[in-house]
């Protein structure tokens, strides 16, 4: 198993595909042991063998503070779509949201426990469930919006016509990834 993770290390692969393949060899090696096809001791020392260290700095391009700032200040605050986007560039950078969470977030998901705004029980990758505080400030223009839109209830965000009226029940992914390209190109 050593030599197999020393190959796969050889051939310049990264940690995620070595770590992957180490997995599945790992997986069936306690299979094997489970059904008789292996000895317990063989299967728990493949077990132990450890996988490739991650290293090196993280993928994907990082705002600085002001970045921020600059990107949360260019959508119109008297606008509804501006209202909408700056809510919305708001929980993906104030809360970490993906852009899936984000289309899926219901009215009824944003609640006030302990005396903090949360968003409960998103369902996000890997179909795991979070809990994710929200900052004041992204609270308050989540509100605006909701006021503006008039969204009591169902997706909190919403399209918006040409006319600034807003419709439908919600957005979609590539509608969020729109917007964000929209401000930051």
């Amino acid at each position: 198993m050593q030599r197999y993770r020393a190959e796969l290390e050889s051939r310049g692969l990264s940690a995620s595909a070595i770590n992957v393949q180490l997995a599945a060899i790992k997986k069936l090696a306690t299979e094997a042991a489970d059904n008789g096809l292996l000895l317990p001791e063989l299967a728990a020392g493949i077990a132990k063998v450890s996988g490739a260290r991650s290293e090196g700095p993280r993928a994907g391009n990082w705002l600085t503070r002001d970045q921020a700032s600059r990107l949360l200040a260019l959508p119109d605050p008297e606008t509804g779509k501006g209202k909408r986007d700056r809510a919305i560039l708001g929980l993906l950078l104030g809360c970490g949201l993906r852009r899936e969470e984000l289309v899926r977030l219901s009215v009824e998901e944003i609640q006030l426990r302990e005396g903090r705004w949360v968003l409960v029980d998103l369902l996000g990758k890997g179909r795991k469930r979070r809990t994710v505080p929200v900052p004041s400030w992204v609270k308050a223009s989540i509100d605006e919006w909701r006021k503006a839109a008039g969204v009591t209830e169902g997706c909190v965000f919403r399209a918006i016509n040409k006319g600034g009226r807003v419709y439908g029940a919600g957005l979609t992914a590539n509608v969020i990834w729109s917007i964000v390209q929209g401000y930051a190109g």
